[in-house]
Formats: C-alpha cells, sequence, structure tokens
C-alpha cells in the first residue's frame, strides 16, 4: 500500500477520533485528552493512535481504561467514516511527547545555567600569551 495514503488515512482516523470522544463517548474517566497522531501499517490493517493526557497518573489511568472499553465503539465509527473493506484494529498509545518537551526544556534551562556561570568567569580576564600570537616575516614588524 502507498504511504502516503497510509498517512492521509491516520490523520483522518485521528480527526474520526478525536470527534467520537469529543461528541459521543460520554465516559467519566475520560480526561482532557488530545489526540496527537494516528498511525497505520502499510497494510492498513492496525491503526495505533497516540494521545495524551493532562492530569494525575491516576487520571491518566483511567483515561487509558475508558479508551480500551470504547476500542469497539470507535473502531466502528472508523469503518463506517472511512468506507475501507477491513476495519483496522485500533490500539491506544499513550504518547511520551509532554515528558521528552519537559525534559529537553530542562536540558536547554541547565545550559543556559553554565553559560551565564562561564560568562561570569571570563569577566576581567586576559588571553594568556602574546597579544599577537601570529608570526611576522622578517622586516614586516610594523604592517
Amino acid at each position: 500500500m502507498d504511504a502516503a495514503r497510509a498517512r492521509r488515512l491516520g490523520d483522518r482516523i485521528s480527526q474520526i477520533v478525536a470527534e467520537m470522544l469529543e461528541m459521543r463517548i460520554k465516559d467519566p474517566r475520560l480526561g482532557f485528552i488530545t489526540i496527537t497522531e494516528a498511525r497505520l501499517t502499510n497494510d492498513l490493517r492496525e491503526a495505533t493512535v497516540f494521545y495524551t493526557v493532562y492530569g494525575s497518573p491516576e487520571e491518566q489511568a483511567g483515561t487509558a481504561a475508558a479508551l480500551e472499553s470504547a476500542t469497539g465503539v470507535i473502531r466502528t465509527e472508523i469503518g463506517r467514516q472511512t468506507g475501507l473493506r477491513h476495519t483496522p484494529s485500533v490500539a491506544f498509545v499513550a504518547d511520551d511527547v509532554p515528558d521528552n518537551v519537559r525534559h529537553i526544556e530542562e536540558l536547554v534551562e541547565a545550559a543556559r545555567h553554565a553559560d551565564e556561570d562561564l560568562a561570569r568567569i571570563r569577566e576581567g580576564a586576559v588571553p594568556a600569551g602574546d597579544p599577537d600570537p601570529y608570526r611576522k616575516p622578517p622586516g614586516d614588524e610594523d604592517e
């Protein structure tokens, strides 16, 4: 199967899942959830839907359980709206993008502090050695 078609269907599936969670799935365990991406295998048999949940670990676990229980209804709606001959199986995976972003921000902050410390150390420092370390040919001393 064409990878571009799988990508387009993945985008469509992420839209369908987001609309289903917003409008039709009324599970109280669903937290503040965002569908980040849906990926399909090249044979269009399996769809992996990535999501993020804002909240405590208990709320994240509740959302995962709610998604697991709603998988059948969501898969049925995906099949109805996409018109595929074989509706792909759907698996929900918690996306680790927020954790990666937080880690990158911590690394950037550490680098910023290291740069500030280095700038403080450099204040008033003079270079070691001659002010002009390049050799000049004999007779070219004043140029």
